[in-house]
């Protein structure tokens, strides 16, 4: 395959899918890795996709704008990873814990199946399927219908009556972007609906983002700052952000991604 035809086939599945990662490139079109990384940065410089760690993602940045889950699943794993590690601490045993959707809250779930008798809701499909190959049988797993999003979120008046009969002691919400204007955000409507109804079932607020999230503002807003009880963002967030964040919000804690997470992740 020439170089053309491999870096066509490469956007083609960016679009496709909204993100891809360098090793399945790799794997799929028989390649070396610096073949392919030299394939991105060619694209990355025709503003046809996005370079991130580990591969690439489409571009945009408008407050309209909602990324696939695959698409943001390539994106800041180290740092997601150190989040949801430090998240995880933050669950008893027994307690209920509402999971909006996400990759960062999805990458909590890993953490989260082997806590006894957790009782878990939430509007993921991606997360349920966590704890449903996890099989604990002491863990109770509420995944409320609705509207499929293109972050795989279950969306709409379903969802909102569900999550609104609901009572829950914590809630770990993921966020598309975080300002000091618009609060917590989402590009998505429904979404918004959805995890606002999340937030008033909840007694206790953990927001999750990495420090990329700063900054960003989509078109909704979930929650001001003031409302989250806590926030965990990683080493990334800019000093400025960080005396915003402590002046607004009950607690930030700010997590240094390991460096075998992010080797990993930038293989």
């Amino acid at each position: 395959m020439l170089a053309q035809q491999r870096q066509q086939a490469i956007l083609e599945r960016v679009r496709r899918t909204g993100g891809v990662r360098v090793a399945e490139l790799v794997r799929d079109l028989g390649v070396s890795d610096m073949t392919i990384r030299r394939d991105l940065e060619v694209l990355a410089e025709r503003g046809l996709v996005e370079k991130v760690h580990g591969g690439a993602t489409v571009t945009g940045t408008g407050s309209t704008e909602e990324p696939g889950f695959a698409a943001k699943s390539v994106r800041q794993q180290a740092e997601k990873e150190a989040i949801a590690r430090r998240a995880a601490q933050l669950v008893r045993p027994g307690s209920s814990v509402a999971l909006s959707a996400g990759t960062t809250t999805w990458t909590l779930a890993h953490h989260l199946v082997d806590v006894a008798e957790l009782t878990v809701i939430t509007n993921s499909v991606q997360v349920a399927d966590v704890f449903h190959r996890g099989g604990r049988p002491d863990q109770t797993v509420v995944l409320v219908g609705g509207v499929r999003t293109p972050s795989d979120a279950l969306v709409g008046p379903v969802a909102v009556a569900a999550v609104r009969s609901l009572n829950v002691d914590t809630l770990m919400l993921g966020v598309h972007g975080m300002s000091t204007r618009a609060g917590f955000t989402t590009p998505n409507l429904l979404e918004a609906e959805t995890n606002r109804e999340f937030v008033a079932a909840a007694q206790q607020l953990v927001v999750l983002a990495d420090h990329t999230k700063w900054g960003t503002i989509g078109i909704s807003t979930i929650a001001a700052l003031e409302e989250a009880h806590v926030v965990i963002s990683d080493a990334g967030l800019p000093e400025e952000a960080r005396a915003e964040l402590a002046e607004h919000v009950g607690d930030l804690v700010v997590v240094a991604p390991s460096a075998d997470a992010a080797l990993e992740a930038a293989q």
